[in-house]
């Protein structure tokens, strides 16, 4: 398996990316085929694979956080670490970072007036339905 693992990646390439190959058929990875439709539609991502990206993708948003504000490592954890870890996943951390108000209210532990913030925010508008859940999560550290 190990040969034909070096083998394939060798013919195919490695991208950590999503390419278009001469056809214009998307693919990832070394060849895996995510074309979303069509003749060439490929097999995109299984459950168990969206779930282990997921995973990682939470991590590193934790590492994020815990290194950018040190008032993250001092949440317990739960409902109001999660909403703040959610907003992050959803923002990314440029976006994220832009709450200037907000992040001094959670650095001075003001959850209402922190989630007042996030709330009177273009990113609020945008997601609708989730910003009210995110932000009652910090406010009241109860999931929804």
């Amino acid at each position: 398996m190990e040969k034909l693992i070096e083998q394939l990646k060798r013919h195919e390439g490695v991208k950590t990316r999503a390419y278009r190959d001469q056809f214009g058929t998307w693919h990832i990875g070394a060849g895996r085929n995510i074309h979303p439709d069509g003749q060439h539609q490929g097999i995109g991502l299984s459950i168990e694979e969206i779930d282990f990206m997921l995973s990682n993708d939470i991590v590193r948003t934790i590492q994020e956080l815990s290194a950018e504000y040190p008032w993250f490592n001092d949440l317990e954890e739960g409902a109001r670490r999660d909403g703040i870890i959610n907003m992050h996943f959803n923002l990314g951390r440029v976006r994220f970072s832009k709450f200037k108000k907000a992040i001094a209210h959670m650095e001075k532990g003001d959850h209402d007036a922190a989630a007042t913030e996030f709330l009177d925010s273009l990113w609020a508008k945008q997601v609708k339905n989730r910003s009210l859940e995110v932000t009652d999560m910090i406010k009241t550290n109860e999931y929804v």
